[in-house]
């Protein structure tokens, strides 16, 4: 099976690729309002140190174990274990958790799709409205959006790794970063903005405290699609010869790239528009911003650019945050399909259907989770709280999931794959990193503190969502 696998093309088209399936909905806007809420660059300080201090060993872990196994994350960590059975159960924790990730990922996805037809029909004076986003979401043309977002994923994963992944990958990353980029220009010219990017650079140490770290710790660690298989899978598309630190590194840099960037456009953007803004008022959830806030600040550009120009902004932001959620989603999705192949020998579109047709089951569960249906928005309680399906699915696998993931990949690699295979398979092709003092560092933190602090992220998660109850204050 080995043999035939599909390989990505070239190590741009893997870098952009993994890039792509990292910068997504958390990037654009999860991370600047991460950094509005905590304390603007002491919030960007701490996600630095901690992207490369704790991010790019665990990446560089999984696309080793990838690229080592040459298979899925349930295949590889079946095929490096023995076949052990306890490690199966984390192959298929690393396989379930994507394909549920792409549940509310596309449901999200169709939201964005949604307002991007709005503005670019002209209707951005309807978007402001308090009620239009709950009638949206409770609404049916949801799903005739739906169809079109399936349409797309699946014209781009049919096309295989090289032709489909790669090539979407080569059009859609340069694409975003060059509408991101008019943005922030954009944004930067408007009155107040430099205030924005003040709060936004010059750190106030003052403000570090354990929530900006922990808040920090958890953007960084979701926004590089870690613990969700992606770089697993990835991994085990890149040729033997490639350089896996240096392919790693870029990966990082192109994400927090584009999440530095992403800050760059909307705090100043908040700063200029509501000069009296209070950031710690601003909420918690990116969704808000992207279907609340967001709108009402590209409305009331129409006195200087007119309406026309304030919706020909906001229609290239949702397409900005629409591309960078379909690269994601292709990306999320790209791992229970390749499992299906590479377990049980089925060919890349019979595995499409066959998860295509789960993904719309459970995407219409969660759609209907907004007011169709009371079974589905009132289905659980926990943490004193009624919880819909979407945010069960939420809540369970990308909240808590994730750094669960994490720490079992760390221990995985270490302690039964074993140090010296994980050594081997990063020199090769990289000669540089062999014994080298960032090799050394590496089996350090993957062997000793960054399983620690993602197992204790896990175990906060875990009672802070279902118990309402925080070990950390």
């Amino acid at each position: 099976m080995s043999g035939s696998r599909e390989q990505f093309g070239s190590k741009l088209g893997f870098v952009l690729a993994a890039a792509g399936s990292a910068v997504g909905i958390g990037n654009l806007v999860g991370f600047p309002v991460g950094a509005a809420k905590n304390g603007g660059g002491a919030f960007l300080l701490m996600y630095a140190i901690f992207v490369v201090f704790i991010c790019l060993p665990v990446m560089m872990a999984e696309m080793a174990v990838g690229r080592n196994s040459q298979k899925d994350p349930l295949g590889a960590y079946t095929s490096l274990s023995g076949n052990s059975r306890p490690w199966r159960i984390a192959g298929w924790l690393s396989v379930i958790t994507p394909f549920m990730i792409a549940v509310f990922y596309l449901v999200i996805t169709v939201w964005i799709f949604g307002y991007l037809y709005q503005s670019v029909t002209g209707n951005l004076d309807q978007l402001v409205l308090a009620n239009t986003f709950g009638d949206f979401i409770s609404g049916n043309t949801i799903f005739v959006y739906m169809v079109g977002v399936l349409a797309i994923v699946y014209l781009i994963l049919q096309g295989g790794v090289k032709q489909g992944i790669e090539k979407a990958a080569k059009v859609l990353m340069p694409a975003l970063l060059i509408m991101l980029i008019g943005l922030v220009i954009f944004v930067l010219t408007r009155d107040n903005a430099m205030a924005g990017v003040e709060f936004y650079l010059v750190p106030d140490f003052s403000k570090i405290d354990a929530g900006v770290v922990n808040g920090a710790l958890s953007q960084a660690f979701f926004s590089l699609s870690l613990g969700m298989g992606i770089m697993i899978t990835y991994g085990s598309y890149i040729d033997s010869r490639a350089n896996v630190p240096s392919s790693a590194k870029l990966v990082a840099l192109t994400d927090t790239a584009v999440a530095f960037t992403a800050g760059l456009m909307i705090l100043p953007a908040i700063f200029s528009f509501n000069p009296e803004v209070n950031t710690e008022e601003l909420t918690d959830q990116s969704i808000g911003m992207i279907f609340s806030y967001l709108p009402q600040i590209f409305l009331e550009l129409q006195s200087s650019i007119s309406y026309v120009g304030a919706s020909i902004v906001a229609s290239l932001f949702f397409l900005l945050v629409f591309f960078a959620a379909i690269t994601s989603l292709v990306s999320i999705f790209e791992v229970p399909v390749a499992s299906l192949m590479s377990e049980k020998g089925m060919g890349r579109k019979p595995s499409l259907l066959l998860c295509g047709a789960l993904l719309v089951v459970f995407s219409v569960v969660c759609a209907l989770s907004f007011g169709h249906t009371e079974f589905f928005t009132k289905f659980v309680v926990y943490a004193g709280a009624d919880k819909s399906f979407f945010d069960v699915v939420y809540d369970v696998f990308y909240d808590t999931i994730l750094p669960l993931n994490g720490f079992l990949i760390c221990i995985f690699v270490m302690h039964r794959w074993k140090k010296h295979n994980f050594n081997e398979e990063l020199d090769k092709g990289a000669p540089e990193f062999k014994k080298s003092l960032f090799e050394r560092y590496v089996n350090f933190s993957v062997s000793t503190f960054i399983p620690v602090l993602l197992l204790a992220i896990f175990i906060n998660t875990v009672a802070l969502k279902y118990f309402a109850y925080s070990f950390f204050g």
